[in-house]
């Protein structure tokens, strides 16, 4: 059954959980109508981080807004249902036509909480993360939360009213006795007649009921004034406290998960339900601040001593905490939606938007606000978090760096995009001990300034971006993705600027090391691949247990390991980008060890039959790939491993790893036990011997691994025709334990290969000599035609 038709059948909190992950970034409706044309797209094949992607991922978006706009437009759908689609397919040019790999982002995480939400519902004993559980848990108490408030809130307008009324009656009341007392005044002055003195009398006893009823409508009006300014008092500490848990509890989470994203783990982007939060929160604030000053000014107008203390102090007190909550809340809500890259080439475009969660509620965009960006020091930072105020100073000059934020009605929004930024110079602090300019940290500055409510109340807003590092020069990349790493994974918050520790525990640097080969290559690291790292990250292989060790920031980047002129982290970098990149299918297929010593290798392919091999990651060659293999030398009866130099991603873009496999026919079994074409088979590029020519005309051809002086080392087995019958060395070559192809031994006659040479490995032109082995008087190649014997194809 589809996932769409499972999903249809979901109840209680499981359908929760999966309506909350849908939103304006993808609405539900979107799944609705596109379910089919969603769930056909393979998905689990597709990477948003890998760049080979990128094309498919801008035709995807192209294509997903294409098939929105067809059904808008079809009569099959009501009118409602055509304006969503209508919205969505702006609000996704709008935002994911410059960044298409986030919509894949978005498409994936949504499927993964509906997988996870079905499991649950079919499986209840399947584990299901308890972040999931508790997530939904929090988002139903903050909805509550906010539902009890705005009642309390409608409820205090209601107890403003009538103050107001009562105040009203109180003054009409108020002058009636004012004039009864005129009156009695002007009949005091008066002669005293019978007519007059009646008068008197009845204005008197008037007057003094007027008066009894004024004292008790003073009375009253002081205790209602008194209990709406304690509810007032009981919903500030409410709102304070929900405005806490939104935005240092979940607006800081989603920046904590933003920034771990930026290590690979997967982001789950709530911001919009955040902003919602912010929203509902910003509607309360702004109510009952102007609730509170309307008494406020009611107490202006009509003082009434109490003794209970100045009830009209007690309402500017309330009036300016609550405008504190709003300025707080205004402030913590201008954030960076998509952040600038961490690892910042000068000279190079990059992209960012910042958006203002509460400025649609407040009409923020009816004065558009400018929005300037500057790149700030570590010290900058320190010293702006001090301060609290902005900054005009700046470490560089960034192109294009001002913008104007935009409301976007379909979505509510208000937010600018700045999509052509350019980091031109920078000013660099004086480097001390062995610090370099790829361990010095950056940030960009957003900064703006607008009024709300008439301009009664001016905001001026900053937000700083995550750390990030500035290079000229691609070789300085990996050192920086060090740094970069290292901070985001182990930032704590509210830290100084830009602090972070010097040593940390080993699981969660073994964590940190999972979650980025996860995001880079699709499958994590097994224990074993952990054991491995650590003895590699702590330079001692003696060592069992590392839960409880200290990894330093100087053993991870800044120390080169045992007898290399390279880093842990360069070296476990290295690998990551070459399986990212050309090893991706057969790392996620569990073909590649990869992760293991080369001592662990031998030993485990000495107790397996002639031809069984494994695959591991180079120890000195960064991001080198070796195959080794266990053969019998005939000559010495003995089994012995070799290891073939170590192919590079130079080399898998010349030809696949799976092919160079295929063709070394001395290879039979991937370790343990598996035949070695069951295990590649299918990643063999398809080949036949009559190939067609290409459009061009020209017979395309095809480079071969090819392994000099093997035969003999595998009884008799053949590799390809015409290989020498030489023998390898009865041990592995002292350099470095690899064989080299272009070291090797060869007989005196060794054949003329066609090709190129390329990491110093032979290639064989369609597996074929030029000469005949056989052979063995020299040729006059004068006597010969040669274009007579060359194969040659015009194009029609």
């Amino acid at each position: 059954m589809a996932q769409w038709a499972k999903l249809q059948q979901l109840q209680g909190e499981a359908l929760k959980q999966v309506q909350n992950v849908y939103g304006d970034h993808f609405p539900l409706e979107v799944r609705f109508v596109l379910a089919q044309w969603i769930e056909d797209i393979p998905w689990s094949e597709l990477d948003p981080d890998n760049p080979n992607h990128e094309n498919y991922a801008a035709r995807l978006a192209v294509s997903l807004i294409q098939e929105l706009e067809n059904k808008a437009s079809s009569d099959d759908l009501n009118f409602v249902m055509k304006l969503k689609l209508d919205e969505a397919a702006v609000y996704f040019r709008d935002h994911y036509s410059s960044n298409p790999q986030q919509l894949m982002k978005v498409i994936k995480n949504c499927l993964q909480a509906e997988h996870n939400a079905i499991q649950l519902a079919e499986n209840p004993c399947v584990h299901v993360p308890n972040q999931i559980l508790s997530t939904s848990h929090v988002h139903q108490e903050i909805s509550q939360h906010l539902d009890k408030l705005k009642k309390k809130t409608q409820e205090t307008e209601e107890e403003v009213r009538r103050i107001q009324q009562e105040q009203e009656s109180f003054v009409i009341q108020y002058q009636e006795s004012a004039k009864r007392q005129a009156q009695i005044q002007q009949l005091t002055n008066q002669s005293n007649t019978h007519s007059n003195v009646e008068m008197l009398n009845k204005l008197q006893r008037e007057k003094e009921l007027l008066d009894d009823a004024l004292r008790q409508r003073a009375t009253s009006l002081v205790q209602q004034r008194q209990a709406l300014a304690d509810r007032q008092q009981d919903t500030l500490m409410q709102v304070h406290a929900l405005q806490t848990r939104v935005l240092d509890d979940e607006l800081i989470k989603w920046k904590r998960n933003q920034q771990l994203s930026g290590n690979g783990a997967v982001f789950e982007n709530n911001l919009d339900q955040v902003q919602e939060w912010c929203e509902l929160l910003v509607e309360i604030i702004w109510q009952n601040r102007q609730q509170i000053k309307r008494v406020e000014m009611l107490c202006s107008q009509l003082p009434i001593n109490s003794p209970m203390g100045n009830i009209l102090e007690r309402f500017r007190s309330l009036n300016s905490d609550i405008t504190g909550l709003l300025s707080s809340l205004v402030t913590s809500t201008f954030v960076i939606e998509k952040l600038p890259p961490q690892v910042m080439k000068t000279n190079t475009r990059f992209t960012a938007t910042v958006r203002l969660l509460v400025g649609g509620k407040l009409n923020v965009h009816m004065t558009p606000p400018q929005v300037r960006v500057t790149i700030i020091s570590e010290a900058q930072a320190n010293s702006l978090l001090k301060n609290k105020v902005g900054m005009t100073e700046a470490s560089g000059e960034i192109l294009n760096n001002t913008g104007t934020m935009e409301y976007h009605q379909a979505t509510r929004q208000l937010s600018v995009s700045f999509r052509n930024m350019q980091l031109r110079k920078i000013k660099r602090a004086e480097k001390k001990g062995t610090e370099s300019v790829m361990d010095e940290k950056f940030s960009l500055l957003f900064q703006s300034e607008f009024k709300v409510g008439g301009e009664e109340l001016v905001f001026r807003v900053w937000t700083l971006s995550l750390p990030v590092v500035v290079i000229v020069h691609g070789n300085q990349e990996p050192h920086a993705w060090a740094t970069v790493t290292w901070d985001n994974a182990f930032a704590e918050p509210g830290r100084v600027p830009f602090a972070v520790p010097d040593k940390v525990p080993w699981p969660q640097m073994a964590e940190v090391l999972n979650m980025k080969f996860h995001a880079a290559c699709g499958q994590g690291l097994s224990a074993d691949n952990f054991q491995y790292l650590a003895t590699k990250g702590f330079r001692n292989s003696q060592i069992q247990d590392f839960s409880n060790m200290m990894i330093t920031w100087s053993q991870f980047c800044k120390e080169p390991l045992p007898d290399r002129n390279f880093t842990f982290w360069e070296w476990f970098y290295a690998i990551m980008k070459v399986t990212r990149e050309h090893l991706r299918v057969l790392w996620n297929d569990g073909v590649i060890i990869g992760f293991i010593g080369r001592r662990n290798a031998e030993e485990m392919l000495l107790k397996r039959p002639s031809g069984t091999f494994l695959l591991r990651f180079s120890d000195s060659e960064l991001g080198g790939v070796t195959i080794a293999w266990v053969a019998e030398d005939p000559q010495q009866e003995m089994h012995d491993v070799f290891m073939l130099q170590p192919f590079t991603g130079r080399d898998f873009s010349i030809r696949s790893l799976a092919d160079r496999i295929n063709d070394l026919k001395h290879l039979l079994y991937l370790y343990p036990d598996r035949a070695k074409d069951e295990a590649f088979g299918k990643y063999y590029t398809p080949f036949t011997e009559n190939q067609p020519p290409s459009s061009n005309g020209y017979v395309k051809p095809v480079l071969v691994t090819h392994i000099p002086g093997l035969t003999g080392m595998v009884s008799g087995l053949e590799s390809f025709p015409g290989t020498p019958q030489s023998y390898f060395p009865p041990h592995s070559p002292d350099t470095g334990g690899y064989i080299d192809p272009s070291s090797m031994p060869s007989s005196g006659d060794q054949p003329m290969h066609a090709g190129a040479a390329v990491s110093d490995m032979d290639y064989d032109l369609l597996g074929m000599d030029l000469m005949s082995g056989d052979m063995d008087v020299p040729v006059d190649f004068s006597t010969i035609n040669v274009s007579d014997l060359v194969a040659y194809t015009k194009s029609e």
